[in-house]
């Protein structure tokens, strides 16, 4: 199938893609073809934030958002910044002590899986094809090199490679143009960084593994609008991360945990951090009596501007969290990501206008994003990321407050952290083991329960998406260095070391499990886990996430 522009993730940066570049092609009364595929089986079955959203580029897409019906209808009252200092106590920060950044007037509590629904009816509205369901499974390249679209992943394959009664082949998808908007650790996008060695003169790109839970909770106690962040205890010395607790709309709120990826101690179990963390009085007196009705994870890029790659290359752009353009001082992603596919769009539409027939490396992107409010923005936030990361949560707090609220994150010092967070594993046998307690079934959960209320679901007689480079290095390596991390830092129960029958030890990969979360492709610190894509359809389906 011939498009103009193929855009690979219905995701915020994808969709604004399609919506601006439709809504350019009406303006100058030109005909356009855009589609959108997206591997879930639903537009928004595989979006996982928490999500407050900053509404700046959604007022530049749709300026009447509101009279067409957006899902935003939890706009933020009130914040609330709490450092835990134990499993009982913490402090209650008073606001002018928090990060400008991180105060959200005017930003609304969403679900933004409901906003990519609203955004996708948009985008087919104007005119774009939109196939949920397809997985993009492969770079398709002209004989120059250039990339000339992707194809999907054929389904109906069996475990062993052969070709079941449902065996449907993979279309190919051909594009003037092919837009990458995965998200983040877009399995695609990551293999063009290092085919076109994109990232040349980057710092490494750093990611936290965010997880998720959706409560119904007791009406008396739900405050609409009511937004906590805080950090500090469960997470010692060596762990960097923050919790979130919203208050949205219908008695419900979300309640979540990100960890910083960088972490040393092989032992941590960021599930576990989580579950032990609802236990502390300022979460549990909201979710006490309640309901938990839906659970994901997801990994988040926070290297911010110096670890952003070059996102143009002969015939493709590389947007949104896929290129890793979230700000991680304000905790917020969706924004810059719509930001920058609608950058993408005016670049494309600008091309494709003056009868560009493709193939190029349109450079002209990375310029249009300079000269934007979302390089400003990620400038202004250069910082954040590597002080926690060198400093600490006290004396890099300290240092973001100054730089952010005095300087407004003009300091003229510019800090980089390039240990990737694979390298940052220390031998399980220096650290110690953390006794994590029993979850009680009513605050706290185990894996397997989690992974039900995601919804996942893949079809069991498949090949597995979870590759292994040596099959080796589970067992010979990572067992005896780091006490296999993958069994703890999976947020799904994926990973395991069982004994066979003869007592011998197996490194076990249960790929029925995968939220496609992709922390096994960023934390393994022998980088031998690579995610590819399972059959359309497959993995996660949240709702209301």
């Amino acid at each position: 199938m011939e498009f103009d522009v193929v855009i690979v993730g219905a995701g915020p940066s994808g969709l604004a893609t399609a919506c601006k570049l439709l809504q350019l092609a009406q303006a100058k009364e030109q005909e356009l073809s855009v589609c959108v595929v997206e591997k879930g089986s639903e537009v928004g079955a595989h979006i996982l934030s928490g999500a407050i959203l900053e509404p700046t580029a959604l007022n530049e897409l749709f300026p009447d958002w509101q009279a067409m019906g957006a899902p935003l209808t939890a706009p933020v009252v009130k914040d609330e910044m709490h450092i835990l200092t134990s499993a009982t106590s913490g402090l209650s920060m008073p606001n002018f002590a928090i990060p400008k950044p991180m105060h959200n007037e005017g930003n609304y509590i969403v679900s933004l899986g409901n906003v990519c629904r609203w955004l996708a009816e948009q985008a087919e509205n104007l005119g774009a094809e939109v196939f949920p369901g397809f997985a993009a499974a492969e770079i398709l390249y002209h004989e120059d090199g250039s990339v000339k679209g992707i194809a999907t992943g054929d389904m109906g394959v069996s475990e062993a490679g052969e070709q079941k009664d449902s065996y449907m082949q993979g279309m190919e998808l051909h594009a003037k143009y092919t837009v990458f908007a995965e998200g983040c650790r877009g399995h695609l996008g990551k293999q063009l960084i290092e085919q076109f060695d994109l990232d040349q003169g980057t710092t490494s790109q750093h990611y936290g593994i965010g997880i998720k839970e959706l409560w119904d909770i007791d009406p008396a106690k739900h405050q609409p609008g009511l937004v906590l962040h805080g950090s500090g205890w469960p997470l010692t010395k060596g762990a960097n991360g923050g919790f979130f607790l919203y208050h949205g709309d219908n008695n419900q709120v979300t309640v979540g945990l990100i960890i910083d990826l960088s972490y040393d101690n092989p032992h941590l179990s960021p599930f576990d951090e989580f579950q032990r963390l609802k236990h502390h009085p300022v979460l549990k007196q909201y979710l006490e009596g309640g309901t938990r009705v839906s659970y994901g994870a997801r990994a988040v890029e926070k290297g911010g501007l110096f670890a952003l790659p070059k996102m143009s290359l002969p015939g493709a752009l590389i947007i949104g969290c896929d290129a890793g353009t979230m700000n991680f001082a304000k905790i917020k992603g969706s924004h810059t990501a719509m930001k920058s596919g609608m950058l993408a769009a005016e670049t494309l539409f600008e091309a494709i206008a003056n009868g560009d027939e493709g193939k190029q490396d349109l450079t002209r992107y990375g310029d249009n994003f300079k000269q934007s409010w979302l390089h400003e923005e990620l400038y202004r936030a250069r910082n954040f990321g590597a002080a926690m990361h060198k400093f600490g949560m006290w004396l890099g707090g300290s240092f973001n407050w100054i730089d952010q609220n005095i300087f407004g994150g003009k300091l003229p010092i510019s800090l980089k952290d390039n240990t990737p967070d694979h390298a940052q594993l220390k031998p399980a046998a220096d650290m110690p083991k953390i006794d994590y307690p029993k979850p009680d079934g009513v605050i706290s959960f185990d894996k397997l329960s989690s992974v039900f209320l995601s919804g996942t679901n893949h079809e069991e007689d498949q090949p597995c998406h979870l590759t292994l480079k040596d099959d080796s290095l589970p067992l010979g390596i990572n067992l005896s260095m780091w006490d296999e991390p993958a069994q703890r830092y999976c947020p799904a129960g994926v990973y395991e070391i069982v004994e066979a029958e003869d007592g011998a030890k197996q490194f076990q990969i249960n790929s029925q499990n995968c939220v496609h979360c992709k922390t096994c492709d960023i934390k393994d610190p022998s980088q031998n886990i690579t995610w590819v894509v399972p059959e359309g359809a497959g993995g996660p389906n949240y709702p209301n996430m």
